[in-house]
């Protein structure tokens, strides 16, 4: 029903700053809840953040809030990830997700996302 397609990953330095972003098609954008996931290499995929429908309501991972932030503009039917003072262990591919605005499950449980994007690789170095 909807297709993500993530961008703007790269390689940054420690303390930068980068903005990744999830383009969606083929659905109603604002009818998803909207998510952020990341997974480095041996790692299991872990939440970072996630936005409601209304954009109102936004909850973090313990080890980016303060840092990141994430919005959407539902006339672009895009999400963003705004990511400041990154670190080497922000570095991992990172998956954009939608959900269905009703759900059982909590928002940071990988399983109430239904869409998944390809991921976009985001390395902090120096």
């Amino acid at each position: 029903q909807v297709q993500l397609v993530e961008s703007g990953g790269g390689l940054v330095q420690p303390g930068g700053s980068l903005s990744v972003s999830c383009a969606a098609s083929g659905g109603t954008f604002s009818n998803y809840v909207m998510a952020w996931f990341r997974q480095a290499p041996g790692k299991e995929r872990e939440f970072v953040a996630t936005i409601s429908r209304s954009g109102s309501a936004t909850y973090y991972a313990d080890s980016v809030k303060g840092r990141f932030a994430i919005s959407r503009d539902d006339a672009k039917n895009t999400a963003y990830l705004q990511m400041n003072t990154l670190k080497p262990e922000d570095t991992a591919v990172y998956y954009c997700a939608a959900g269905d605005y009703q759900s059982t499950r909590s928002p940071y449980d990988a399983l109430r996302y239904t869409y998944w994007g390809q991921g976009t690789q985001v390395t902090v170095s120096s």
